[in-house]
């Protein structure tokens, strides 16, 4: 089922994604063409496409690149490969069991990764299978929505980064917008309302089975262990968890409607000449002034609006004509004086809060708990981490 000519494996994909089969980036350049051409239509007839062999054995291909852990059921991609039934078997039973839409997803494995202030992140693991399903979901209905969103929105989008943000924050400091409201989201991924969610999938998608698929992974259970070792079971109410596949573009989906409304006929780009900038549930509005109008717009709109709540300890206005520092993405941005006598210029660099992990992490690979490590080993794990490091804040 690998593609046999070069042809076939050429990487055409119009939004980018890297190694897709040509037969699956056409079928993505026309969706996308369709969604571009007429704004208003609805999709009827996806799930045939997200079942099709070739895009399901593409999207086994696209997961596998992750290297993610195992769900609740234990099975790793080497399981699939090795010791059970094989790749060509395993897309071959998917299919038939999506055909027949006897596919439902298994519980999602909850584990909780330490955060740099001491809390910790809930991170949500899908079995292989349900991974394998959201991401043939994903290259069908990207392109779809990929042609509604904004140029201000760039986290978790194809062809976009978090270099191109600070570009974009730049561009509007430069128009003298330098009042920045910074804003918070509390727990987005956890407390996204499932039905306005759906709601704004219906918008594109008029398939039932496709909508189907999205509610049964919003509904499904959550498999947590405590500290003793017990395991209990929950199903969300709320939210997309976090570390599934299908998870960041649920989130630019919702949230992409509150761009339509600040950029509306009714919003404050209009009647505040504001500008936002979004990286996933990050965001910043620049203005020239940030008054209380603007101010409660935004909070009104969030809390009331769209159900999602403002962690104002970490929400703040930022005055960069005053010398304050906007930290956004990992960098400082903040305007300072010229040693040359030529007036201010925006100084952008690595946050305190940035260097900090960074020293964190090569103390710790450094430790004593690594003293077993071959030297060689130590070495090419502490250049990987400075490397990456260095790439990032090259900019």
């Amino acid at each position: 089922m690998k593609p046999t000519t070069e042809e076939e494996s050429t990487p055409v994909d119009p939004l980018g994604r890297r190694n897709l089969p040509l037969k699956v980036s056409n079928l993505r350049r026309g969706l996308g063409q369709k969604a571009k051409q007429e704004p208003k239509f609805r999709f009827y007839a996806l799930y045939d496409r997200i079942y099709r062999p070739d895009v399901l054995l593409a999207a086994y291909q696209q997961v596998r690149k992750l290297k993610s852990a195992a769900g609740v059921d234990g099975v790793r991609f080497e399981d699939i490969e090795e010791t059970l039934s094989g790749v060509s078997n395993f897309v071959t039973e998917l299919h038939e069991d999506l055909k027949a839409k006897r596919y439902r997803p298994s519980a999602v494995k909850r584990v909780h990764i330490p955060k740099p202030d001491g809390g910790t992140r809930p991170l949500g693991i899908p079995t292989v299978r349900d991974r394998v399903v959201q991401m043939a979901v994903l290259l069908i209905v990207e392109p779809i929505f990929e042609a509604d969103f904004r140029e201000s929105s760039f986290g978790f989008r194809p062809g976009k980064n978090a270099h191109q943000a600070l570009d974009a924050i730049r561009s509007e400091l430069a128009k003298g917008k330098r009042d920045v409201y910074d804003a918070d989201l509390q727990g987005y991924f956890d407390t996204i309302p499932h039905a306005k969610l759906m709601a704004c999938l219906e918008h594109r998608i008029a398939d039932q089975k496709v909508l189907k698929l999205f509610r049964m992974w919003l509904q499904a259970p959550i498999d947590e262990q405590d500290e003793k070792g017990q395991r209990t079971t929950r199903k969300p109410k709320s939210g997309t968890p976090q570390g599934g596949v299908i998870s960041p573009l649920l989130a630019n989906i919702y949230l992409h409607w509150f761009e339509v409304l600040f950029y509306g006929s009714e919003g404050p780009a209009r009647w505040a000449n504001a500008s936002l900038v979004r990286y996933a549930d990050d965001f910043v509005v620049l203005a020239k002034y940030q008054g209380s109008r603007l101010r409660d717009w935004i909070e009104s709109m969030l809390e009331g609006r769209f159900d999602l709540t403002i962690n104002r300890k970490k929400t703040r206005v930022v005055h960069m004509a005053r010398g304050e520092g906007l930290d956004f993405l990992g960098f400082t941005m903040r305007y300072e004086r010229s040693i040359y006598g030529t007036g201010n210029y925006l100084h952008v660099g690595p946050s305190l809060k940035s260097q900090s992990r960074f020293r964190e992490k090569l103390r710790q690979l450094a430790s004593t708990r690594h003293c077993f490590v071959p030297s060689p080993t130590l070495v090419k794990q502490v250049n990987r981490v400075v490397q990456g490091w260095g790439r990032y804040f090259s900019y």
